[in-house]
């Protein structure tokens, strides 16, 4: 039976449209939410009844809820959500804007949780579904100069194991997904935005990393939609994994950074035992 699937942040050239794609191929039926959907119409009209594109800003509870009843009504159900909208950007721990900051939270951690807390009443109603939870190589090993973007996907992954251990009794499955660099729009706006930051000593460390950003540009190496297919195929293996890190370079950091943290947890093991009560 084809699925229906609930996406955020859809827009030209990103993962959300890739996910769409993959989905559609399989010959399953899609929302597609967007803050822009007039973006978005000529490519739904290739796809007829089996599109609907639906204005939502994540971070807009009421639009979430009315958004989420709408595709429920439309399709009678979701049965795949992928949490896909967010945006990363940089700045030193000690100096980032406060304001950009909190903004961030709310974008990539506090909206993932309104949109699901909304989709899993239908899916436990109905005991089966899928929540695909889009985190990021930085939520598996923090960067210089991305801490602020690192920890809410640090707190993405959190909510993903916790949740996956409560719903599924309840016939949900819960997936962790991890891109490295993929070739989407995601870095366009380092171009044209020089560095915020409060403190000069930071300067050079985030003009380096924006430099980084703005040249990799396009040519990042992972492709969207072989990522996607992937996420698909990853979750029609039995059992299927708990996370998907994908492209390449992203893979070896993280397995790079787990050996790493395992060694230096187990450099202190000692003290680490010590610190019980004395048996």
């Amino acid at each position: 039976m084809s699925k229906r699937w609930f996406i955020t942040g859809g827009t030209p050239g990103g993962f959300g449209v890739a996910f769409a794609e993959a989905a559609l191929d399989t010959g399953d039926r899609v929302v597609l939410t967007s803050r822009q959907p007039h973006e978005l119409a000529t490519w739904a009209e290739h796809y007829g009844d089996r599109v609907l594109v639906v204005a939502m800003d994540v971070t807009d509870a009421a639009q979430v809820l009315a958004a989420v009843r709408e595709a429920e009504e439309h399709y009678g159900g979701i049965d795949v959500l992928v949490n896909n909208a967010g945006r990363g950007w940089y700045g030193s721990i000690e100096g980032m804007n406060e304001t950009a900051i909190r903004a961030m939270f709310e974008l990539n951690f506090f909206a993932v949780l309104s949109v699901t807390r909304a989709v899993l009443p239908g899916m436990r109603a109905r005991g089966n579904g899928w929540i695909v939870n889009v985190s990021s190589v930085g939520g598996l090993l923090a960067a210089v100069g991305f801490g602020y973007y690192s920890a809410t996907k640090y707190a993405i992954e959190a909510i993903t194991d916790a949740l996956r251990q409560e719903v599924a009794d309840y016939g949900v499955s819960v997936l962790a997904v991890e891109p490295g660099a993929f070739r989407t729009n995601a870095y366009a706006g380092f171009a044209g935005e020089p560095v915020a930051e409060a403190i000069p000593d930071y300067h050079d460390m985030l003009e380096q990393v924006r430099t980084a950003f703005v040249d990799m540009n396009g040519v990042q190496p992972g492709d969207p939609h072989r990522g996607a297919r992937a996420v698909i195929a990853a979750m029609a293996q039995d059992p299927p994994p708990h996370r998907l890190v994908l492209g390449n370079s992203g893979y070896e950091a993280v397995v790079d950074t787990l050996v790493q943290n395992l060694d230096d947890i187990r450099s202190s093991e000692a003290l680490s035992r010590g610190a019980d009560f004395p048996a």
